[in-house]
């Protein structure tokens, strides 16, 4: 039995269980107290106007909702120059981690705005809504990045190609939050302004629950899916033969040469059915 030390995540899980009870918590908690505590109370439309109606519910799902998205696009296209800045291959795959969950909570964005807007004014869709439009054109652009991601072969080139693609569209991020801000015609409300939040403190307290509960299950969803995807690259190195810490494992496995180099990985013992193990059969990865 020949024997193979691969390497395995030793970071410390604290952040990632942190993540996940917030949201696990936070999310039931936001929902509850929505509903129960909450009042359906005014809320003020920029442009005059004021919202009373049931719907006005879902704000607190639907706005942290787009805020996650908003952190995830942004996490993506700034991995996405870590990794034109340092040919790091676990940047090129924590970009696209980013991207994904961003298209995720985007994708929930469009679906509860949807049914908010149903429900308060009687239609699915405002074509005409500007700051709709720009968060749209965002949404689209980095559901395309997948297209343009899987036409190229796995290599250099193609993680260089997703990264500038994930570069440019940040821009996107800042202007679809402040066409809320100055669009001309405006049914979105506006509840955070320089004077703090435009809204009772019951109304308050849920909303900040609910956006940090938002984020921390976007931040437990990114950290997740990452995890997978570098102890699936470390695998793949192993199988190839390739040892990480050599320079030829470094050029073609850079995400995982740096972990080993920051000591985030520690040699872990796995049994292959290949030949009797001997004190040589030992291969360090």
């Amino acid at each position: 039995m020949q024997t193979v030390i691969a390497p395995r995540l030793t970071r410390a899980r604290t952040a990632p269980a942190i993540a996940a009870t917030l949201a696990l918590v936070g999310i039931p908690l936001t929902c509850a107290l929505a509903f129960f505590w909450a009042p359906t109370s005014a809320i003020g439309l920029a442009g005059g106007g004021t919202q009373y109606d049931f719907a006005q519910k879902i704000f607190y799902v639907h706005v942290p909702i787009a805020f996650a998205a908003y952190l995830a696009f942004f996490v993506g296209a700034w991995n996405g120059l870590l990794q034109l800045w340092r040919g790091d291959e676990a940047y090129d795959i924590r970009s696209y981690v980013g991207i994904h969950v961003g298209v995720v909570f985007g994708t929930l964005v469009l679906i509860t705005g949807s049914v908010w807007a149903r429900a308060a004014w009687g239609t699915w869709w405002n074509w005409g809504d500007r700051q709709l439009l720009v968060f749209v054109i965002l949404y689209l652009y980095y559901a395309a990045y997948f297209m343009l991601r899987f036409s190229l072969e796995p290599g250099r080139q193609r993680m260089r190609v997703s990264s500038v693609y994930a570069v440019l569209g940040v821009v996107l991020v800042p202007l679809s939050f402040l066409a809320i801000r100055i669009a001309s015609t405006l049914i979105h409300p506006i509840v955070i302004t320089r004077d703090g939040l435009q809204m009772t403190s019951e109304m308050g307290i849920t909303f900040v629950i609910g956006i940090v509960a938002m984020l921390a299950l976007c931040i437990y969803m990114m950290q997740l899916e990452t995890t997978v995807k570098l102890r699936a690259l470390r695998l793949t190195a192993l199988r190839r033969g390739e040892n990480p810490r050599t320079e030829a494992g470094r050029l073609t496995n850079p995400g995982v040469a740096n972990l080993l180099a920051r000591n985030e990985l520690e040699p872990e013992v796995i049994p292959t059915a290949a030949s009797p193990a001997t004190s040589g059969d030992t291969l360090h990865a």
